[in-house]
């Protein structure tokens, strides 16, 4: 099945609108001056940072933006990568926190576009083969993405890709109607690290692949009623990551609709705060979604014979 034509209208435009808004508001994405290692909300910052990065390195991985957008994403990553002081940042908190997994992952997307550090690859080769690091205990999802940060990062792990599948709340095929807000992101994510954000489809497990296009267009109409943006934006990336593309032009189009000028998409039907900061800080997430969303959708498009 072919990505049909209106859902790369529309996956462009959400595409451009988002890179340009997370690239014009990235200022308030920064940073607080004096920040180290030991950040005391990883959420507040440094995770939403890194996940401007990773929208960033999928636009270039995927090399489908134009050349404007592509200089936008470029930028962004320099932006992210000085905000991280070149990864020594990065290299500090993993060395002081021997189980922490967020620095590996912060670090994939950088690893991805060329950024390198050092001491980190080599700190992070040493981990790879520590029985402690492979024993932490993280929710199975978890254990998919930190398997996939290695891969990117060409760390050798020997990670069980089916053993981590068959661990996961999909990888059980569940009763599709049992599913719940957090479980419906996990699920996500499940597909988004075996399938490297759509780059490797063939990641997804056959069946897992004809489960998931089953139940995908409920679980989209579920969250489309309740109006929960956010969700359905990476649920539109998850059927852009199966090997047959699930794109129904009828969810595309109505994400589309919903994108502001300037690139913002609001995370759920809540009114949208006139605070610059605040709204950064509501809806930067739903962003950085939207843009791989349409990134990853233009992406399997151009890849089809």
């Amino acid at each position: 099945m072919t990505v049909p034509e209106p859902v790369v209208v529309a996956a462009r435009r959400m595409a451009d609108r988002a890179l340009s808004w997370l690239h014009a508001n990235r200022a308030l994405g920064a940073l607080p001056p004096g920040t180290t290692m030991e950040i005391a909300d990883p959420n507040s910052v440094y995770k939403p940072l890194g996940e401007t990065a990773l929208a960033a390195s999928l636009i270039l991985r995927d090399a489908v933006a134009g050349p404007g957008q592509l200089a936008a994403a470029q930028s962004l990553m320099e932006f992210t990568w000085q905000q991280f002081r070149q990864g020594d940042m990065l290299y500090e908190r993993q060395l002081r926190h021997t189980l922490m997994i967020d620095p590996l992952e912060t670090y994939a997307p950088f690893a991805r576009c060329g950024y390198r550090h050092p001491h980190l690859d080599r700190l992070l080769t040493h981990h790879a083969r520590l029985r402690s690091v492979h024993g932490i205990e993280h929710m199975p999802n978890r254990r998919l993405a930190v398997a996939n940060a290695a891969r990117i990062c060409g760390f050798n792990r020997g990670d069980d890709w089916a053993t981590l599948t068959r661990s996961t709340w999909l990888g059980a095929s569940p009763e599709p109607w049992a599913i719940d807000w957090i479980t419906a992101y996990s699920m996500t994510h499940t597909v988004f690290h075996l399938t490297d954000w759509g780059g490797f489809p063939q990641g997804l497990p056959a069946e897992l692949t004809s489960y998931v296009r089953t139940w995908l267009p409920v679980w989209i109409d579920i969250w489309r009623e309740v109006e929960q943006w956010d969700l359905v934006a990476e649920l539109l990336i998850v059927g852009a990551c199966l090997d047959n593309p699930y794109c129904e032009p009828a969810d595309w189009e109505t994400i589309a609709a919903l994108q502001h000028e300037d690139g913002l998409l609001p995370r759920d039907s809540d009114p949208v705060d006139d605070d610059p900061e605040q709204r950064f800080k509501d809806h930067q997430h739903t962003v950085v979604v939207t843009a791989v969303a349409g990134t990853v959708a233009l992406a399997r498009a151009a890849g089809e014979p």
